[in-house]
């Protein structure tokens, strides 16, 4: 089984170490108001206990959804399935199921095209395009393989089998 790790942008991992620390702080910071003593001191100490466990549920199912974002976010390809792995999110079709591969060199980006007509974008380092081309292409060698070139020549496609 071959992995590729998902590339985020700059400013996505930005945001994901920001929302990580932002979670630590508020973690810390209702920690910080349980052992002041908050709930004794209210009349009612129902809301504030309500209160507070929301308050540290809703960091930490974020702070492990972001968490598991940075480690656990790739593309899986074996013999039988193609693997999506983002954070928590799983899913997985068939290699069959895949029918052009097109390499799109204007905009950077390569895409995967379904029989069903629906399509996916991959995000892997541009290094690993060919490995993962390659990987895909052995595990279903029916799948064609394109490339949409920068310069238009009239028969921009290149393929491969």
């Amino acid at each position: 089984m071959k992995k590729f790790k998902y590339k985020f942008t700059k400013a996505t991992t930005a945001f994901i170490y920001i929302g990580i620390a932002l979670c630590v702080i508020g973690l810390g910071i209702n920690l910080y108001s349980v052992i002041t003593g908050d709930i004794a001191s209210s009349a009612n100490p129902v809301y504030p206990i309500i209160q507070h466990t929301l308050m540290f549920l809703i960091p930490i199912v974020l702070l492990v959804i972001l968490i598991s974002l940075l480690i656990s976010s790739y593309y899986s390809i074996n013999e039988n399935y193609f693997k999506i792995s983002f954070g928590i999110i799983k899913s997985k079709c068939d290699v069959n199921d895949i029918e052009t591969i097109l390499l799109d060199r204007p905009t950077h980006k390569l895409n995967l095209f379904f029989k069903n007509k629906s399509f996916i974008v991959i995000g892997v380092k541009e290094e690993w395009y060919e490995d993962f081309i390659d990987a895909l292409c052995a595990a279903n060698p029916q799948i064609e393989y394109k490339i949409n070139s920068i310069e238009n020549t009239g028969d921009n496609n290149d393929k491969k089998e």
